[in-house]
């Protein structure tokens, strides 16, 4: 069952992301995340055993885990995810074997929602697995702007998007109805000359601020010198360059299938917790 898109709050001005990512399409974009994930996911695929016939990409930027996975199955559809999530997304019902979705569902309004779609159109055993933003991702770079605006401007807006940790990742699975779910985080720590080469690079993620809530104003120049100067004193390394964090969060689950493994049902052990534990203390 798909959730309701008008219950779900909107944090996103998901046309303005579109428009940015094809900005830094044009300048020319910084891929070294999108490579490292299309590498990351092929190993992980490669470790299935299973072939995957009829595959897709869902909301992933540039080509580069399409073409890193394209030799795992016979034909994939690259599908965008709609700017109005009111729309659903054009999948058939139990149409594919495998879903794969590489830094879109961190600027997701309603992910509840798509990953019930995209469990809606797996076949029994198909395969998610999926690649984001989350965590302490970009967590230096929100506490310098904090910082550099409550002390010049007597508050905080904000700019930098929430993200989602491990915990609330899995149980969006298990809610969607998928099985065995599993998650993990990649923490990438990528270093810059100041802070204002982290933000270059943003632009050329097409990654920059798209709250519906953020600040229609141009930032005072003060605010942003001011920033990147704790940016420097709070985060850099003894050669001054300072940290960026980036942690990806992997996650996959599987449609549900008869012979995949099971929990045990309630009560259908052969051991008390109090027996095992006096068996266990005896070897």
């Amino acid at each position: 069952m798909v959730s309701n898109p008008a219950a779900a709050p909107v944090l996103f001005d998901r046309a303005l992301l579109r428009a940015r990512q094809q900005r830094a399409l044009m300048q020319g974009p910084v891929t070294f995340l999108l490579d490292r994930i299309a590498e990351d996911m092929a190993e992980r695929l490669n470790a299935v055993m299973r072939d995957f016939k009829s595959a897709a990409v869902i909301g992933t930027p540039g080509d580069q885990v399409g073409g890193a996975l394209a030799g795992r199955f016979d034909r994939y559809a690259r599908i965008d995810l709609p700017e109005r999530e009111s729309e659903p997304l054009p999948l058939e019902a139990q149409s594919l074997d495998l879903v794969v979705s590489a830094l879109a569902f961190q600027f997701v309004n309603d992910l509840p929602g798509v990953l019930a779609q995209i469990r809606r159109a797996l076949r029994p055993d198909g395969l998610l697995m999926a690649a984001m933003a989350g965590g302490d991702t970009l967590t230096e770079l929100r506490q310098s702007f904090a910082a550099a605006e409550a002390e010049l401007e007597g508050g905080v807006s904000p700019r930098v998007a929430p993200f989602a940790d491990l915990r609330d990742v899995g149980a969006l699975l298990q809610r969607a109805g998928l099985a065995l779910p599993v998650t993990d985080v990649d923490r990438v720590v990528v270093r810059y000359d100041s802070a204002f080469g982290l933000m270059q690079d943003l632009r050329r993620m097409g990654a920059t601020n798209i709250l519906l809530e953020r600040r229609r104003m141009p930032t005072r120049r003060a605010t942003m010198v001011r920033m990147a100067e704790i940016y420097r004193d709070r985060f850099a390394d003894t050669d001054g360059r300072v940290r960026a964090t980036f942690d990806i969060i992997w996650l996959s689950g599987w449609a549900p299938h008869e012979n995949q493994p099971k929990p045990l049902k309630p009560g259908s052990a052969q051991m008390g917790l109090a027996e095992a534990v006096k068996r266990a203390g005896k070897v």
